[in-house]
């Protein structure tokens, strides 16, 4: 059974002070690319919520990616969430993968583990020394209350209102917690080279 994966992308980025999905990791590629490039090696079908109006070939993103929309992304990450899930409809999959644009340090393996226990009626979510990480994969019974998501909360009143579906398990990857808020200082004369 398939699991899609959607990453969300239509942040402001006001932490960092500029555009993080454009700022470049070590090896040269943007945080935005890693991140959905490490979603493609796992999931065959790989959405990315970006602001309206923007463009996947844009930012460099690979072109097996399918690019939602999500007009009120300035509201909150709630708002981007939805808009994902609302594209779901023509999906197949009994679950997704909600993951962050800014978090290029997942492995691989741990998003094929997750991805394999993943169940239509579950919420599995990852943790790394008890700290609750993401990506968080929401069964297909959930894609509707996903839909009306609003705020900046995301996803976590969710997760709140359905302890008993709730699957955790402890990975022993840290790429699960780390993101990237702020730019590193001293900054350089290009863009932001981000090491983990």
């Amino acid at each position: 059974m398939s699991v899609v994966a959607l990453v969300l992308a239509a942040g402001r980025s006001v932490r960092f002070g500029a555009d993080k999905r454009r700022a470049l990791l070590a090896d040269g590629r943007s945080l935005l690319v890693h991140s959905v490039e490490r979603a493609c090696a796992v999931f065959d079908d790989v959405r990315v919520v970006l602001r309206e109006g923007e463009r996947g070939e844009d930012l460099g993103l690979p072109g097996k990616c399918r690019i939602i929309s999500s007009p009120d992304s300035g509201l909150g990450m709630g708002h981007s969430l939805a808009a994902g899930a609302a594209s779901l409809g023509d999906s197949d999959a009994i679950a997704v993968a909600v993951l962050l644009g800014d978090m290029p340090w997942l492995a691989p393996e741990t998003l094929a583990k997750l991805r394999a226990v993943a169940q239509a009626s579950s919420i599995v979510l990852p943790l790394h020394d008890g700290q609750q990480g993401h990506p968080v994969l929401f069964g297909r019974d959930f894609w509707s209350v996903l839909t009306g998501l609003t705020g900046d909360e995301g996803a976590r009143s969710v997760v709140r209102a359905h302890p008993a579906s709730c699957i955790r398990l402890e990975m022993q990857d840290p790429g699960i917690l780390q993101d990237v808020d702020r730019r590193p200082s001293p900054i350089t004369p290009q863009q932001s080279i981000i090491r983990p």
